[in-house]
C-alpha cells in the first residue's frame, strides 16, 4: 500500500469515518472516474490546488466532476490572487502528486472550499491519494473533515 493511500486511511479513521476504498482502472477526467465507480459526473469531488500568490500556500478547491473553477470567483473567496501550483509545492503541503491528491491527510492544514453542487448528492467520490483510488463519503462529512466553506467558485 502506498504512503499516501495509507495516509488517507488513517486520517479517515481518526475522524471515525468508515469508508470502502475503491481501485479503479486508468482514468484520465470526472467522466472516466464516474464511470468506474457507476456514479454521476458531478458526484465526483475533484480536488483542484491553486498557489496563493500572496502567502505562497495552496488553496483547495472541491469541485464538482462537471464543474470548472472561476479563477476570479476563487480569487476572490481566498482573498488573494491565485495562480498555478507547480507539482513540487502540491507534494510539499498536501504530501500528494498531481492526479491523486486527497481532500484529507494533507501534510498541512491546507484551506478548502466546497463547490454547493456536491452537497446535492448523499455521496460523492474523492481521491484516496493515488491516482487509482477513491472513496465514497457524505458530503456534510467531507465538509466537515476538510474544514472547507460551501461557496460559489465555479463558472
Amino acid at each position: 500500500m502506498s504512503k499516501s493511500l495509507a495516509r488517507v486511511e488513517a486520517a479517515l479513521q481518526q475522524a471515525g469515518i468508515t469508508v470502502e476504498i475503491a481501485l479503479m482502472g486508468d482514468t484520465r477526467t470526472a467522466a472516466d472516474a464516474a464511470a468506474a465507480v457507476g456514479c454521476a459526473v458531478d458526484q465526483i469531488a475533484k480536488s483542484i490546488i491553486f498557489r496563493g500568490e500572496s502567502d505562497g500556500h495552496v488553496v483547495l478547491f472541491l469541485t464538482a466532476g462537471g464543474n470548472r473553477v472561476d479563477p476570479g470567483k476563487a480569487s476572490a473567496l481566498a482573498g488573494q490572487p491565485l495562480g498555478k501550483a507547480d507539482a513540487a509545492l502540491i507534494r510539499a503541503e498536501t504530501g500528494f502528486a498531481i492526479g491523486g491528491v486527497a481532500p484529507v491527510g494533507h501534510l498541512r492544514p491546507v484551506r478548502a472550499f466546497l463547490d454547493p453542487t456536491l452537497m446535492g448528492f448523499d455521496r460523492v467520490w474523492a481521491a484516496a491519494g493515488t491516482p487509482r483510488h477513491v472513496f465514497a463519503i457524505a458530503p456534510v462529512e467531507l465538509q466537515r473533515l476538510c474544514d472547507a466553506q460551501v461557496a460559489d467558485f465555479t463558472g
